[in-house]
């Protein structure tokens, strides 16, 4: 036993440290879910009169401020005093939407433990609270959705994981919610975008029960606690054991304890059941350290960490959760309920003189969503490359370039990735009829030469509209090689496409030929299916839609691709979880299609009605320099199909306004991650 010495504070009233934590008051006054009482919000007290000590903890507030020890301060919107039948209660409120703290998808105003410690050293805190409100809205298949995070142990190193978030879920109409607790790894190795967390139910459902359509909800919990029901925990760490009581009047007492130095996740065998349902499927699928948190400083967090966002849940089918926002306007997300707010009644810490300061984490973090974080950033060969945004602009330095229209980057809430996005309509190159925000190699390489592209992908928007009839509509090409003499045909390029009201769309590559003589009108593409169809496969009417495919690939669904031409034999690898990996080999040197008796089934159907009616040359690509492109071209465009029923989409552009198409779903976006390029490698 290590024997060490505590600070004490108890918080009740003004002789106890309370950390009182938020109401929301309906229009009679009174607090949502609690029973109609005095409630007042007009005390005229800060929060430092009833919490006299807040010198051991930062607040950050709703819009990502760390406002340092809050002491005489209060924020109308997001931290005051409300009392209620003559007890006052310090406000913790937050938005859906707002500016976040860290690298966080959620708003919180919550309070943060200053000191560190560690798991040997331990600390222990504990409080009574009522939940107040959760928002309404959001994709009920997303786990995260209509919850708050109440309390936390939160690592000030390494991965920044968190050991403990303590939860309150309730699905709209029910008048009864959850309260369960996670536990997430502390990931093994340096990536830690496989991390994941174990949920434990206390009164309720744990966090893995979620609803079947993202406007319906699972039967309501017979054991839940409703809005305005009080609850208490108490967190103790001890000798590296982390301790957990709850309670609450009417409901049994629950305990639990888990080991913080000793891992029970390091193999994936030791996956349980819960973690292969929820996160395996999006690619969250680590094992943890075997030592856990021991290395690691802890602090605990305290407050209303509003678990339900804006992100459009294709990003991340467990943390981000389609909520309404109205585009980060606190005061309408106020009025509508589309906020997260709990009352703390009693809390206490326990602080040992072991602990050390926690700056450190406070300087990583505070302002950190507001940082810059450049594409070069995540995907450092972006010194190989220029590129042509979706307004025309082009741009040959990409060190330190981003542009938010356009090309930035984001968060999933496991990972960073570069945004490429481009409109229907805008300014196009000089040979094409599609915008792209698209990667442009400066290398250039024969066949002969080769060279090699890899990348980590989703595809997160294709165009709505478009006429179903032209092959190009409801499409982007995500990668290509481009011939840089010549005719400066495509000998690759790889498609998502995607039908509207479809879930799955189809990954295909088509093979463009090097068309013979001089006159290129008559060229033609060769499109090879991956998952789904190729391009050949197109609706019967403008708005018919052909069946979607059974091994399609979803919008936000992780693909990834490698090209790898080696001495004029271009290999094709594309790689999906749960799809078959597809494998695929041209050769660049030596035509197939010197005749019009070569001319593929396919390309007959498609281009030959066109007038599209061309031969290659007998050396195809041979000799000629060509170069890699990788982004969001889009293919669908606003031309009219009856000049050409496979490349005119006959989409909405909007006039080309660029924000009313981005409004609309009138664009394509991309977004990549962990790519490669150099040269080609031996089969």
């Amino acid at each position: 036993m290590i024997s060490y010495l505590y600070r004490k504070i108890t918080i009740l009233s003004a002789a106890l440290l309370t950390i009182l934590i938020g109401i929301s008051c309906g229009s009679n006054g009174s607090p949502q879910g609690s029973k109609v009482s005095d409630v007042s919000t007009s005390s005229g007290k800060n929060p430092h009169d009833v919490i006299p000590t807040f010198d051991l903890w930062n607040l950050i507030l709703g819009d990502g401020t760390n406002v340092g020890k809050a002491t005489e301060y209060s924020n109308k919107d997001y931290f005051y005093v409300a009392s209620e039948d003559n007890t006052d209660w310090v406000v913790f409120k937050t938005p859906n939407a707002g500016n976040t703290h860290g690298s966080s998808n959620n708003t919180r105003t919550e309070l943060a433990q200053l000191k560190k410690w560690s798991p040997m050293v331990g600390g222990k805190m504990n409080a009574t609270l009522k939940v107040t409100n959760v928002s309404p809205t959001g994709d009920a298949r997303v786990a995260s959705t209509h919850s708050v995070v109440v309390g936390q142990i939160h690592s000030a190193d390494g991965h920044e994981n968190e050991p403990l978030k303590i939860f309150y879920k309730k699905f709209p109409g029910h008048t009864k919610g959850s309260v369960f607790w996670n536990y997430e790894i502390n990931t093994a190795g340096d990536d830690n975008s496989g991390r994941w967390d174990y949920s434990y139910p206390i009164w309720g459902y744990d966090f893995s029960v979620v609803g079947e359509t993202a406007s319906s909800y699972p039967p309501e919990p017979k054991d839940g606690i409703a809005l305005g029901e009080e609850f208490s925990y108490e967190v103790v760490i001890k000798e590296g054991m982390m301790h957990l009581t709850f309670k609450s009047a009417g409901h049994e007492t629950k305990t639990f304890t888990k080991n913080l130095i000793e891992s029970e996740y390091t193999t994936k065998a030791d996956m349980p059941e819960q973690v292969r349902n929820l996160f395996v499927p999006i690619g969250q699928d680590g094992v943890e350290r075997a030592n856990a948190y021991s290395e690691d400083g802890l602090f605990f967090k305290l407050g209303s960490y509003n678990q339900t966002n804006g992100k459009d849940p294709k990003v991340n089918r467990v943390w981000c959760s389609g909520a309404e926002t109205h585009g980060g306007d606190v005061q309408k997300q106020y009025a509508d309920g589309n906020y997260a707010e709990v009352w703390f009644k009693q809390a206490s810490i326990e602080v040992s003189d072991k602990s050390i300061s926690n700056a450190g984490y406070f300087a990583a973090n505070d302002g950190l969503s507001q940082k810059v974080v450049y594409p070069h950033e995540v995907i450092p060969f972006m010194d190989k490359f220029k590129m042509l945004l979706g307004d025309g602009t082009s741009v040959d330095d990409l060190t330190k370039y981003e542009h938010k229209d356009f090309f930035y980057t984001v968060i999933d809430g496991t990972r960073r990735w570069v945004v490429y996005k481009t409109p229907n309509s805008g300014v196009t190159s000089k040979n094409s009829s599609n915008t792209r925000t698209e990667l442009h190699e400066k290398r250039e390489w024969t066949p002969e030469e080769g060279g090699n592209l890899s990348g980590v992908c989703r595809v997160m928007q294709v165009s709505t509209s478009g006429d179903a009839r032209v092959a190009a509509s409801y499409s982007t090409v995500i990668g290509q090689i481009h011939s840089g003499e010549g005719h400066e045909n495509e000998p690759l390029k790889i498609f998502y496409k995607k039908f509207p009201g479809h879930e799955k769309g189809s990954v295909f590559w088509n093979y463009e030929i090097n068309t013979k003589g001089d006159d290129n009108s008559g060229r033609w593409d060769y499109s090879t299916p991956v998952w789904g169809y190729d391009m050949s496969v197109i609706g019967t009417t403008k708005e018919g839609y052909p069946a979607e495919p059974a091994d399609g690939i979803a919008l936000g669904e992780e693909i990834s691709y490698e090209i790898n031409v080696y001495k004029g034999i271009m290999h094709l690898t594309f790689k999906s979880d749960g799809h078959e990996t597809k494998t695929f080999t041209k050769n660049l040197l030596k035509s197939e299609y010197t005749t019009k008796a070569d001319w593929p089934e396919q390309v007959k159907k498609l281009f030959i009605p066109i007038g599209q009616d061309g031969v290659e040359r007998a050396e195809a690509y041979t000799g000629e320099l060509g170069y890699f492109k990788q982004g969001a071209y889009n293919q669908t465009n606003g031309k009219d199909p009856s000049k050409n029923m496979v490349w005119c989409a006959g989409a909405e552009t909007y006039g080309g306004d660029i924000p009313k198409q981005y409004a609309n779903g009138c664009y394509t976006e991309v977004w990549f991650r962990d790519c490669k390029v150099g040269p080609g490698q031996p089969r």
